[in-house]
């Protein structure tokens, strides 16, 4: 079990630094490989999902955040750990239903309609928003993580020909109207989170 757990650290360490290092061929790598929705949500999404809801929850509740005329400001431990469990298992529910929807959309632009294809499309071009999740345990770069965001949508670019089959002129309203519904997901899920644990459970 130990070996197993060491192999899947490090097949996760290899994956992270190839799709943001040298993306293009790294989708053409995850293309071929044989996957299912337990695997790459265990071994991919829910480990790095879980950075920048814990770095959030240290930021906002351990670091703080320095208000004028306050000083340093900080959540409640008990919400910020709450806020932090129900942000990280909707942002995994997000995932999934982001699959979906890539999935969904696929027969109109002429890609494969395949459900772990698009999973593996969402989940490894969320990479990078994942990691510079780590940025939140200093509140104030957590703005940062647009750029991230921005670098992500780019991924998911690259990854739509070889993940999808999805031709060159499908791409880029492909990408577009899944970016439209997956924000439109992220926006519903936000105030779900908002409203499971309230406006100061990552407030002030």
């Amino acid at each position: 079990m130990e070996g197993r757990r060491k192999v899947n650290v490090m097949s996760l360490q290899t994956r992270v630094v190839n799709i943001i290092t040298k993306p293009e061929s790294e989708w053409r790598t995850i293309a071929g490989e044989s996957a299912d929705v337990v695997g790459l949500f265990r071994d991919y999404a829910v480990p790095l999902s879980a950075i920048p809801a814990f770095c959030r929850f240290v930021g906002m509740s351990v670091v703080g955040v320095s208000v004028p005329f306050l000083g340093t400001v900080r959540t409640d431990v008990v919400r910020g750990l709450a806020g932090a469990v129900v942000s990280w298992v909707l942002s995994l529910v997000g995932t999934w239903l982001a699959g979906l929807i890539v999935e969904k959309l696929a027969p109109t632009f002429q890609s494969r309609s395949d459900p772990v294809q698009a999973l593996k499309l969402v989940i490894y071009a969320m990479t990078p928003v994942w990691v510079a999740g780590v940025l939140n345990l200093v509140p104030a770069l957590g703005i940062l993580v647009i750029l991230a965001a921005l670098y992500s949508i780019y991924l998911f670019y690259l990854g739509l020909p070889p993940v999808m089959g999805t031709p060159p002129d499908k791409v880029i309203p492909y990408m577009a109207v899944s970016a439209v519904v997956v924000i439109v997901v992220s926006i519903v899920l936000g105030m779900v989170t908002a409203a499971a644990v309230g406006v100061g459970g990552y407030g002030l």
